[in-house]
């Protein structure tokens, strides 16, 4: 990881998480086995590299705070976003159990992660099975999360893409607790749209314009603003979330 630096170890018991309504709570066995199965804590600068393709990590992290997104790149430096990160979400899994990342992951904006070490992953299996559940649950929903993002850029017209992508990355955004002070602000630059829906940046351009048009969006240099999530929802033709209290590590 680039731009990294050490944070002060938050304790878990004191997760910030744990006081939210969309993620479960742990046993005390749960609580304890995580404090110990965690060593430490890290912040990345916004466009720092986490995690790198094709790389060796001897670490998989929860996501504590703050935005990043995972994305692959062809040989001539293409690049397509698969999915975005937000706090809950454990990244690394891919480098843990297949030796090697798939895909890289890197910081949307200032972000805090918990750090686990990828050798003590197997006690999760063997020693709690319902924190094994839990993971497998996580790479299940992120399964279901690509496969929607698949139908939408195979799919969806340009104008009903860029709907979906962004009522989508507003509803996770509530779940995870993340937008700012309460306001709905989305930490994404056009590129970033560009790259997730496999647009130009120009078609992007004139896309978002017509959203913004509708008074759906206001759109500002490094940010998105939601104005109606409803209509977004409406033009997309997605169902949104409905997503009871999820499990994370």
């Amino acid at each position: 990881m680039d731009k990294d630096r050490k944070a002060k170890r938050t304790s878990c018991s004191e997760c910030p998480l744990r006081s939210l309504a969309s993620f479960r709570d742990f046993t005390d066995r749960e609580l304890s086995f995580v404090e110990d199965f965690k060593t430490g804590e890290l912040v990345a600068d916004p466009a720092a590299t986490i995690l790198v393709e094709g790389a060796h990590s001897a670490h998989l992290y929860t996501v504590l705070s703050g935005w990043a997104f995972r994305y692959k790149t062809l040989v001539d430096g293409r690049r397509q976003i698969l999915n975005f990160v937000m706090p809950g979400d454990l990244i690394g899994l891919q480098g843990a159990l297949m030796e090697e990342m798939q895909h890289s992951v890197e910081a949307l904006t200032p972000v805090r992660l918990c750090v686990f070490e990828r050798g003590k992953i197997s006690k999760v299996y063997t020693q709690h099975p319902t924190l094994a559940f839990d993971i497998t649950w996580m790479a299940a929903r992120e399964e279901r999360i690509l496969d929607e993002n698949l139908l939408s850029v195979g799919r969806r017209s340009a104008f009903e893409r860029a709907a979906y992508l962004l009522v989508y990355l507003y509803q996770r955004a509530q779940l995870a607790g993340v937008l700012n002070g309460g306001k709905a602000e989305i930490p994404i630059t056009q590129q970033h749209v560009a790259d997730t829906l496999g647009l130009s940046t120009v078609h992007t351009n004139k896309t978002l314009r017509k959203l913004a048009d509708r008074n759906l969006i206001k759109w500002r240099e490094r940010a998105c603003d939601i104005l109606d999530a409803e209509g977004l929802l409406n033009v997309s033709g997605w169902e949104g979330f409905e997503e009871s209290s999820r499990p994370f590590i």
